[in-house]
């Protein structure tokens, strides 16, 4: 039986319950510990396409040198890069970073703007980065959708979608905004932890029973 709307209430629940006592992902660490709009952004950069477990001691180094745009424009391109390694693509994402720098400051009078268009108008920052931004640095109820999302969405049978901008879209039409907040953090770890890519451990997942399973070919 696919999950849709008459059972996700239940679905979300179970997630969350699941889920307390496996950690957040990196970038919601960072929300809760900072809570700061602008290193929700930089963690986000960080993150991308590198693993948590590298990604939040990256942001820590980072952020002890520099927790401002102003400030992180006082540093070198090399000493951004000393501190972000070995994230993926760390030259380019330390570049990546000056750039959103001088844009907040520059365009947006040093403050990162709480909307999707203008944080969209920064290099760098894609509808991934952006929703991630909304919903972890300024808690407005946005719509983050990364593979682990995705996949899951698909896998669950709660959308039908070829890409994740087709389930942001889909999800937006869809899921009821109550539960945009979490639905990120909470379909991440299920993914890191449970619900893997390849043989995902659904003897231990409480929602079984909701889930379509939607190609899942070996499982555990």
């Amino acid at each position: 039986m696919p999950v849709s709307n008459q059972n996700i209430d239940r679905v979300v629940l179970l997630l969350r319950q699941a889920m307390k006592d496996l950690p957040d992902p990196s970038v919601t660490l960072v929300g809760k510990r900072w809570n700061s709009p602008f290193l929700v952004l930089i963690s986000c950069i960080l993150s991308l396409r590198t693993q948590d477990k590298t990604t939040l001691p990256a942001s820590e180094r980072l952020f002890a040198l520099a927790d401002t745009p102003k400030k992180m424009l006082q540093l070198t391109i090399a000493q951004i890069e000393k501190a972000i390694y070995p994230v993926g693509f760390y030259k380019t994402k330390a570049r990546v970073i000056h750039g959103i720098c001088r844009d907040i400051l520059d365009k947006f009078g040093g403050q990162v703007p709480s909307d999707i268009e203008k944080l969209l108008s920064m290099k760098g920052v894609g509808r991934k980065t952006a929703n991630l931004v909304l919903t972890e640095g300024f808690h407005i109820p946005a719509m983050c959708v990364d593979t682990h999302v995705h996949r899951i969405s698909n896998r669950m049978g709660y959308v039908v979608t070829k890409t994740p901008e087709e389930t942001e879209q889909a999800l937006r039409k869809k899921l009821p905004q109550k539960h945009w907040m979490d639905y990120n953090a909470l379909l991440v770890t299920w993914g890191q932890n449970v619900c893997k890519p390849i043989s995902p451990l659904c003897s231990k997942c409480p929602i079984h029973r909701y889930c379509a399973r939607c190609d899942v070919g070996k499982r555990r």
